[in-house]
């Protein structure tokens, strides 16, 4: 049976409209080539570097695997025969390799033609769990890693619908995982189910709830049964011999986690009533920890619905949140609470505080330390060092602080506070090494931290090593990576004594590939030798180019010349420019260039390089600052900025001589889709335009949209100016519409490119609607993929390329 994809088509006005069915459709070889290029494994490492996994994985999925039943309830997506996410990307294979000899090794007993999910190392790398899937469901899998063996642990009893599938206890005797529960009631099939009234949702008592627009959510009683049947899961004991026995019964169970000395257990479990608004993440939860014989100790907290939270990006809920074990403890529970009710509106000194309490939970909660901005996370070091790390959106601001756990009455001392997205003044991240109880703790050594850090800078990426000293408080660098013809990447440090680190180097035409590096002798060590699959582009030329838009701000991009160009002869060609808009709230961030030529050029599923390879110049990844300073919000100038940004681009590229400036496509997926509809609304800049799973009409996202905090009522000439539905009589350029027709995004619906193709087509717009069936807001399907590549490229080739023709 031939699967069909709908598309709506739209000529020009006076050939009138018509809808056609057409079969999946294969790109032009030129782009086919890069696009089904086989891909070299994935690498998974242990701490110390002597321990590998090498993952594969292919590079789709097919229509047929999208195909298969799914269930959308609660924000979740869930295959009800298999019993694990609908939308899980499957590993093929599995490899073990050996670092140090630079060997790689089968594993024997692997199953046939295998479909492997949540991957798991034991705690001391001795074995790798993972759950394998058959039509009937999920096993439960072990590789012994010196023995090179995998071996069956289970039947097809896993549940992996919902939260932690597995956890391993410390000492490896076995796992923690979640099992289908017996005599499990049957899905009520609601699409075939006579109803027996209406879905009535009330909200008698005013109450303000304001929440992004989720999708998948709950609609009806079928669909809360359904939710329980699919949520609810017994939690088993299985040993590496694969016998079993029942830890806990049934519930609805979300996250595992287990103490550092293995002894106690914490569970979230998910409680009624539900909600049809938010998504299960937010209904009522139970936090409680048990013995490690499944005794209950201690209840954590009971977490009420959540429907009502304050206004904005920074308010939070009441209560204890955050909850997670010490590392550095054998057992010491630690979570948050809100000084301010979670209202971020509010003006207060301190934030939040930060609480712990110890094994057997029968005292009183110890304070542990404030934060002026809103809790991030804590390092745990020993017991006079930790890390605590806070932020603040609205100001971009994280501050990082060193603070003694044993005398919480002491100030911090502020190790670093900054704009987060000024990647300039990033001092990098602390390094951790593994404790008794084989947590990640801060590696300290004769009283000083290592950090190790990206190094971006106006001059390039140069990762370095810096060593901070607890008593001076001092900071000194004592490795950076010089210049050289390759990119580098610091993965995690191996032995800091040693000097010796995990890092990654790369070139725009040498896939990337892992070292070891020591900083201390100067000596590199290549160990795996991955290939590069897309040697059609090894000669092409990259550069990263920077610019002026018109206030002065500084721009970058990556530009990238057809294959075959001849720079000494220069010919101007058709040109594709990719963005996404990102929001500052000052102008030296914006101005910051972190992308380098050295990049590995990867032509991914949504990429535009493949057009290299079809005589077209790309500028990638092109900067769309939108700033806001000060009480001036990022969005109030939207429209301004986004023009200007693109006209400095084409303006850029066609002073170096390589572009028809008629011949410009713009083009851009989610927000980047969102972007690409205003720029053909408001300018005249470009000759057609590839929009992907965007939004289009803001009204129809009220309660806020990708950074911006204020609704509808509070700023209507934000939304409306900023929508390019309210601006469809506007557009007079062709544009390509591309959308998944089970698009998962909050605010992506489908029927905003369904809705905004009808006004342009009621408009009198050149324009293509192309609904992917089964895809969501990522596109998964070969099938899917290889005809959104083809149908970019005709698009371009009509609109762009051949542009005199058309007119």
């Amino acid at each position: 049976m031939k699967k069909l994809l709908i598309v709506f088509f739209t000529f020009l006005p006076w050939l009138g409209f018509s809808q056609i069915d057409l079969n999946y459709q294969k790109p032009h070889e030129d782009i086919l080539e890069l696009a089904d290029a086989p891909m070299p494994p994935s690498m998974s490492i242990n701490p110390d570097g002597s321990k590998a996994l090498l993952i594969y994985r292919n590079q789709y999925q097919t229509i047929e695997d999208l195909a298969e039943d799914e269930l959308r309830l609660a924000g979740l997506r869930i295959n009800p025969k298999t019993n694990i996410s609908s939308r899980t990307r499957f590993y093929v294979d599995l490899k073990l390799f050996d670092p140090e000899a630079k060997q790689e090794f089968e594993i024997k007993n692997l199953p046939g033609n295998p479909k492997i999910s949540n991957l798991n190392w034991s705690p001391k790398y001795n074995y790798i769990a993972f759950t394998h899937t058959t039509e009937m469901g999920n096993e439960l899998w072990m590789i012994d890693y010196d023995k090179k063996t995998a071996s069956k642990l289970t039947e097809a009893i896993v549940s992996g619908n919902m939260g932690t599938t597995m956890t391993w206890l410390p000492d490896e005797t076995g796992v923690l995982v979640k099992t289908l529960p017996e005599n499990r009631p049957s899905l009520i099939d609601a699409d075939n189910k006579v109803p027996t009234g209406p879905t009535v949702s009330v909200n008698e008592a005013g109450v303000e709830a304001q929440n992004r627009t989720y999708q998948d959510l709950l609609k009806n009683s079928d669909d809360e049964f359904n939710f329980e049947v699919l949520a609810t899961s017994a939690i088993h004991k299985v040993d590496l011999q694969g016998n079993k026995s029942l830890w806990k019964p049934a519930a609805m169970y979300g996250s595992m986690s287990v103490s550092p000395d293995g002894n106690y257990i914490m569970i979230s479990e998910i409680k009624k009533p539900f909600s049809y608004i938010v998504t299960y993440g937010r209904f009522p939860t139970n936090y409680s920890i048990f013995s490690k014989d499944g005794e209950l100790v201690h209840v954590v907290a009971d977490v009420p619905l959540m429907e009502e939270m304050p206004k904005g990006f920074m308010s939070t809920r009441t209560g204890p949140r955050n909850m997670s074990w010490r590392n550095d403890h054998p057992a010491t529970m630690v979570w948050v609470e809100a000084l301010d009710e979670g209202d971020a509106n509010k003006e207060v000194e301190f934030r939040d505080e930060v609480y712990q309490l110890e094994a057997p939970f029968k005292g009183k909660k110890k304070f542990l330390a404030k934060t002026q901005l809103r809790f991030s996370n804590i390092t745990w070091g020993d017991k006079n060092t930790a890390v605590l790390y806070e932020y603040w959106w609205n100001t971009r601001t994280l501050k990082t602080s060193i603070f003694n756990p044993s005398k919480p009455k002491a100030d911090p001392v502020v190790f670093n506070e900054r704009n987060y997205q000024n990647q300039y003044d990033n001092p990098g991240s602390f390094v951790t090494s593994k404790n008794k109880f084989n947590e990640s703790v801060l590696e300290i050594l004769d009283d000083e931290l290592t950090l190790m850090g990206e190094g971006y800078s106006p001059e390039g990426k140069f990762p370095f090593v810096d060593k901070y000293n607890l008593i001076s408080k001092t900071t000194n660098r004592v490795f950076e990576v010089g210049d050289s013809d390759m990119l580098e990447s610091f993965v995690n440090m191996i032995d800091a004594e040693e000097g010796r680190i995990l890092t990654r180097l790369e070139s725009s035409n040498e896939f990337p590939n892992y070292y070891f590096r020591n900083y201390k002798t100067g000596d590199l060590e290549q160990i795996t030798d991955f290939k590069n699959p897309f040697e059609v582009l090894k000669d092409v030329h990259k550069e990263v180019i920077t610019y002026k838009r018109e206030d002065g701000l500084e721009l970058s991009a990556t530009l990238y010349l057809p294959v075959g160009y001849d720079m000494d002869n220069k010919e101007k060609k058709p040109m594709i420019m990719w963005a996404y808009p990102r929001e500052y709230k000052d102008k030296n961030s914006a101005s910051q260039v972190t992308s380098s030529s050295k990049e590995f050029t990867y032509p991914y599923y949504g990429s535009p390089i493949y057009w290299v390879n079809r005589g077209y110049v790309v500028l990638d990844d092109a900067a769309f600052p939108i700033i806001g300073v000060g009480e001036e919000e990022p969005n109030d100038s939207f429209k301004s900025q986004l023009v200007a940004n693109a006209k400095a681009a084409i303006d850029a590229v066609d002073e170096m001589g390589y572009i028809d400036r008629d011949r410009v496509a713009v083009g851009g997926h989610s927000y980047g889709a969102f972007m690409t509809a205003n720029l053909l609304s408001h300018s005249d800049l470009f000759a057609a335009g590839i929009a992907r799973s965007g939004a289009y009409n803001r009204t129809l996202t009220p309660f806020g949209f990708q950074s911006e905090e204020r609704n509808y009522w509070e700023a209507p000439e934000v939304y409306n100016t900023m929508s390019p539905f309210m601006n469809a009589h506007k557009m007079k350029t062709p544009l390509l519409l591309i959308h998944g027709q089970a698009d998962n995004n909050s605010g992506t619906y489908p029927m905003q490119s369904e809705r905004y193709f009808n006004a342009l087509k009621g408009l009198g717009a050149p324009a293509r609607l192309v609904m992917l069936p089964k895809e969501s807001h990522g596109y998964a399907a070969r099938e899917s993929i290889m005809h959104m590549l083809w149908e970019q490229d005709q698009w371009l080739e009509k609109y762009v390329k051949n542009k005199d023709t058309q007119e």
